[in-house]
């Protein structure tokens, strides 16, 4: 498998922090038979951005443009983490002994064999090298398809 087959198309979504505007998002979605895997929003007093793992990214991000969205694709790693205490933090500091720095995560559990599921972001230039530091420790990265099909 490529280190392209690895990446999954998160749709990062801006939105405006008034009321409706993310049943809004939703709504658009579901009407056209998209499917939200996982979702992170992150807020400040003005805006937010809503994070979606979705079913078919390039079709949810065309249909929130064509809806008036502000939209973007990004380039995240879905990785399996074992669902114990300590768990996270031996994926965390393996990344951190290869001096790759996480701009965010989110996590959800009970989807994939009983293990959490963690979407990591790093910045693109280190994409590559972050997926080669992942597999040489043994630590399973989901398949981009695997990952819209959860």
């Amino acid at each position: 498998m490529s280190n392209s087959d690895k990446i999954v198309q998160q749709v990062s979504v801006f939105l405006e922090n008034k009321s409706g505007r993310l049943a809004e998002v939703c709504s658009t979605l579901g009407d056209n038979g998209i499917n939200i895997r996982a979702l992170s929003v992150a807020d400040t007093s003005d805006f937010g951005i809503l994070r979606l793992i979705v079913d078919v990214p390039d079709r949810a991000t065309e249909l929130l443009q064509q809806a008036g969205f502000s939209v973007g694709a990004t380039s995240v790693i879905a990785l399996e983490v074992p669902d114990r205490p300590g768990g996270l933090a031996a994926v965390l500091k393996t990344l951190q002994a290869g001096e790759v720095n996480v701009e965010y995560m989110y996590a959800f559990v009970g989807t994939h064999g009983g293990e959490a599921v963690v979407i990591f972001r790093v910045a693109d230039e280190v994409l590559d090298h972050t997926i080669e530091l992942l597999q040489n420790a043994q630590i399973p990265i989901l398949p981009a398809s695997e990952v819209y099909a959860l």
